[in-house]
Formats: structure tokens, C-alpha cells, sequence
């Protein structure tokens, strides 16, 4: 299993972004520094139309906010300690499991045989997985 090249861009991206995060003891407007999507793509390593595109996903999904303007650019919408690996991968790829049996959209080809015995094994494995890269917030990447 291998993260998609979009959520390691992402992850960069919001990584980025978190490092102009301020005193996490101010309010979020004044603790959140914007920056301009060709600023991000330079530091980030990221191609510009790739940072647009994936920026567009992280502000629909609640994690950056978007400014229009001379005076605009983009922040996070939450402290970097509130944004966990998680939810940048499962907003640029969806929900993470390891197997597509445990997809909610998957049918089973085999359910003459009975429940399927590795199922249950895939799923604690993902559920693993998911715990794991929720408790790594931005926070921990902001030096």
C-alpha cells in the first residue's frame, strides 16, 4: 500500500501552510499567517497547478480557508494541532482501507461460501492504519 502522490503533495501543502502558524495561544485569525499558492508550491516543492487543485480539495474540506485579492492567499481554518495526517490523506483519497471487501460500495462475488474470513482481519488492519495517522497532528512538523 502507497499513498497517492496527491496526499503526499497534500500533506506538504498543509505542512507548509502550519509553519506560518503563530502562538497557538492566540485566537485562530490572528494565529494564522496566509500565504499565496505560488509561495506554498516554492517552499512546498509542488508544482503550481498541482497546489491549486489540491488546495482547492483542502479548502472544500474544511482544513485551509481561501482569500480573493490583493490581500488574499490561503491558512489553515484550524490549529495545526486539530489537523491530523488522516484527514488530509482521507480528504484527497477517501476513506482509507486496505482492501476493497471493506469498501461500503463492494459486493462480495463469493457469499455462497459465507462470510468472507478476511474481511475482519483487513478491517482491524485499517482501522490500525486510520488511529495511527490520526494521532500525527501538523503541530509535531512546525519547527
Amino acid at each position: 500500500m502507497q499513498l497517492t502522490l496527491e496526499s503526499d503533495y497534500a500533506i506538504r501543502i498543509i505542512s507548509v501552510i502550519a509553519e506560518g502558524w503563530n502562538d497557538p495561544s492566540e485566537s485562530e485569525a490572528a494565529a494564522s499567517v496566509r500565504m499565496d499558492a505560488k509561495s506554498i508550491s516554492d517552499i512546498s516543492g509542488v508544482p503550481l497547478r498541482f497546489s491549486l487543485k489540491i488546495l482547492r480539495k483542502l479548502v472544500a474540506g474544511g482544513l485551509v480557508r481561501s482569500y480573493k485579492g490583493t490581500r488574499g492567499g490561503y491558512e489553515l481554518a484550524k490549529a495545526p494541532n486539530q489537523i491530523s495526517v488522516l484527514d488530509v490523506v482521507e480528504i484527497t483519497e477517501g476513506k482509507i482501507h486496505i482492501n476493497r471487501c471493506i469498501s461500503k460500495d463492494f459486493v462480495c462475488t463469493r457469499p455462497a461460501e459465507g462470510p468472507c474470513k478476511f474481511k475482519k482481519c483487513f478491517d482491524d488492519i485499517s482501522a490500525e492504519i486510520r488511529n495511527s495517522m490520526r494521532n500525527i497532528t501538523f503541530d509535531r512538523f512546525i519547527e
